[in-house]
């Protein structure tokens, strides 16, 4: 088959000519009208490639036509027609896996009613200029089922390794790739003696149900926890636990010591205040980025000037201190997510990102001239609708602008031309958004070029609608892992492949109630790395009320391969988008 053989498709009706790839085609008019017999179940494109003896490409291409009110799909047939289910359009971003059948035979109708009759006559597409001459093994014929139908973007049904056909996780099964580390129904802390926990609750110094978990992050046998000081009554802004852990809902122990906190009633501002996020780089360091604002819920108070503070684990000794200048910290500013960025064996050369989450700017650090710049662009700035969650019961507006900061590989910088990339998207979007790192590090050009470097930061695609993502982080394979804290879920992307839906996966099932609103996710540096998630049910907290008599806050950990693996995002699993280059104009929110 051609790729690039157009002739055919240029002469049908131009409104009903989708275009994949090189080519185009259309599809025909009996095709459009088979409705009953495709499945109304939520579902999702995943575009695969499938390879017996020789290779065959198979492309599949989703059209939503609102005088049906259904979304549909056909995939072409050659000497084997390929059949796939439809979902309801519900505005919410859908997928579909792709499963295959030779013509002759059903579809099994196994725990979803999902074809009543595979009809050749009813499904084909004309596409007579292409042909292919091997026949499609039988032995490929898969039923659909309701684990293999899951929700949200890029789950496979059926994937192809080599030759030979991977099953997806069930639904139990991917849910059992994450299992639980930490969980609490209100949090505690690690007093030196049970007397001056006493004191702290009857001063008010410590409030229990007025703390959070937020940021987590992961070193050796430690976590590190954050609990900004959104109310009173939080004691201290930077925590640890053991780990393995040796109870399920243990004491936080104040990191590094209870002295390196400061009372609210008694300020020094050289200490920690409250503490957002956390950052662990290559070369052993704890970085932190303490807002310097207590009350953020209510009456917003900037006590103290943000700050960047690093700590040597191998020590727990403060090494870096940094206050941003004045001029880098706006009315409203809050500074509430960090990244370090070190290339191997370059320590001192460090660079720390902090996004301004309120003010819609960065800042960019370094260690080696102890200076700061901050960098602003427009696609810092939220969606005004992407702004509106809905989220157990509740509505509320966030306008929060970048957010979530992941860099591709360390390794990919040692190739001659490369660069690393920072990818980054607000809170308030669908989108994922990429800049090269040489660009923020360079201070001559901000501000002074802000306005010729702006075509340099990138859209690299859109996660749909109800896609708003917190926190991500890249692990050593390449793929990247982030929050979908409207969905209760974390997905991946394999950055090797396009940022198009049809490889992003989710990797819990619907419904799962593990994970509710995962507000921080990180990869930590292991051997065997592992995924760690944060989830807090922070609406609630804010908006809300908390049911301390159930389970409020939880840490999920995942090893990385268990957690994507025979998903899209799995390298072993080939699609079609590996090797065929697909043209899709993507709209912010919209399904496709």
């Amino acid at each position: 088959m051609s790729l690039t053989d157009r002739s055919a498709a240029d002469n049908h009706n131009k409104s009903l000519q989708p275009k994949i790839g090189y080519f185009s085609f259309t599809y025909q008019q009996e095709a459009r009208r088979n409705q009953d017999s495709l499945s109304d179940g939520r579902t999702k494109v995943q575009l695969l490639k499938i390879k017996p003896d020789i290779p065959i490409h198979l492309v599949a291409y989703y059209q939503m036509f609102a005088s049906f009110g259904l979304s549909w799909i056909l995939l072409l047939g050659v000497n084997f027609t390929i059949i796939i289910g439809t979902s309801e359009a519900t505005g919410e971003a859908t997928s579909i896996s792709l499963y295959a059948s030779s013509p002759e035979f059903r579809f099994n109708k196994s725990g979803i009613n999902v074809q009543q009759e595979v009809r050749p006559s009813s499904t084909s597409i004309g596409l007579s200029d292409f042909s292919f001459e091997t026949p499609f093994p039988v032995a490929l014929t898969h039923s659909l089922n309701e684990n293999a139908l899951t929700h949200g973007s890029g789950s496979v049904g059926v994937g192809f390794v080599e030759k030979n056909v991977v099953e997806s996780l069930t639904a139990e099964n991917r849910n059992e790739a994450f299992q639980i580390v930490n969980e609490w129904k209100y949090l505690d802390f690690d007093y030196p003696t049970y007397t001056q926990r006493q004191e702290a609750i009857s001063n008010r110094d410590f409030i229990p149900e007025n703390n959070l978990p937020l940021g987590i992050d992961v070193y050796g046998d430690r976590l590190f926890i954050t609990t900004p000081r959104w109310k009173d009554g939080v004691p201290v802004s930077l925590s640890y636990l053991p780990y393995p852990p040796k109870e399920r809902s243990p004491a936080l122990r104040p990191y590094p010591d209870w002295g390196s906190h400061s009372n609210i009633q008694e300020l020094d501002c050289s200490k920690l205040i409250s503490v957002y996020r956390s950052s662990i780089d290559s070369c052993g360091r704890l970085w932190v980025i303490d807002s310097g604002i207590v009350n953020a819920t209510a009456n917003l108070n900037q006590i103290c000037q943000p700050k960047i503070v690093a700590f040597d684990l191998a020590t727990d000794k403060r090494v870096v201190s940094f206050t941003l200048p004045p001029d880098q910290v706006k009315q409203d500013s809050l500074h509430s997510n960090i990244l370090a960025d070190v290339l191997t064996d370059q320590c001192e050369n460090a660079y720390v990102y902090v996004t301004d989450v309120w003010r819609f700017g960065m800042v960019v650090y370094s260690l080696a001239e102890n200076r700061s710049w901050r960098v602003t662009n427009y696609n810092f700035i939220p969606n005004p609708i992407a702004s509106d969650f809905n989220v157990y019961g509740l509505n509320f507006q966030w306008l929060d602008g970048v957010f979530g900061m992941s860099l591709s590989l360390d390794e990919e910088v040692k190739r001659p031309t490369a660069e690393r990339i920072l990818y980054f998207h607000p809170m308030a979007s669908f989108k994922e958004f990429s800049i090269s790192t040489k660009l923020l590090q360079n201070e001559s050009l901000w501000p002074a070029r802000a306005q010729e470097i702006a075509k340099y930061f990138v859209e690299i695609g859109d996660r749909g609608n109800l896609g708003q993502s917190s926190s991500a982080g890249i692990a050593r394979n390449g793929i990247m892992f982030y929050t979908q804290v409207h969905r209760d879920n974390v997905a991946c992307w394999n950055t090797a492949k396009p940022y198009v839906r049809a490889n992003l996966a989710m990797l819990l099932s619907r419904g799962q109630n593990l994970v509710q609103f995962p507000n921080d996710l990180k990869v930590d540096k292991e051997r065997d790395q592992g995924l760690w998630v944060m989830s807090n049910k922070l609406p609630i907290y804010l908006y809300g009320m908390l049911d301390y008599s159930e389970v409020n806050f939880r840490i999920v950990r995942a090893s990385v391969s268990d957690a994507i693996h025979n998903s899209v995002c799995d390298p072993r699993v080939q699609d079609a988008h590996f090797n065929i280059p697909v043209m899709v104009q993507l709209h912010e929110g919209q399904c496709y």
